[in-house]
């Protein structure tokens, strides 16, 4: 069988820092990225579950300008 991909340990912390620099809430957040309510729902117990987000969202957040390597890099600071 094949090997358990690593999991990035601050994931969630990064893409909650971006939505708190925001300061939008899950919904607001939802329509700025144009993903539905739902995606983001899930991804909150997503969250919780300390699980990676669902590639979509993380595409979201790429489309709309934030370097996709600063959120999944682990190495890599959010802001500088």
């Amino acid at each position: 069988m094949g090997h358990a991909r690593p999991r990035r340990k601050y994931l969630a912390a990064k893409l909650l820092r971006i939505r708190q620099a925001l300061r939008l809430s899950q919904p607001k957040l939802a329509e700025r990225l144009n993903i539905g309510i739902h995606i983001t729902t899930s991804f909150q117990s997503t969250r919780l579950a300390k699980t990676e987000p669902p590639l979509c969202v993380l595409l979201a957040y790429f489309h709309s300008g934030i370097p996709l390597e600063r959120i999944i890099d682990d190495d890599l600071e959010l802001f500088d």
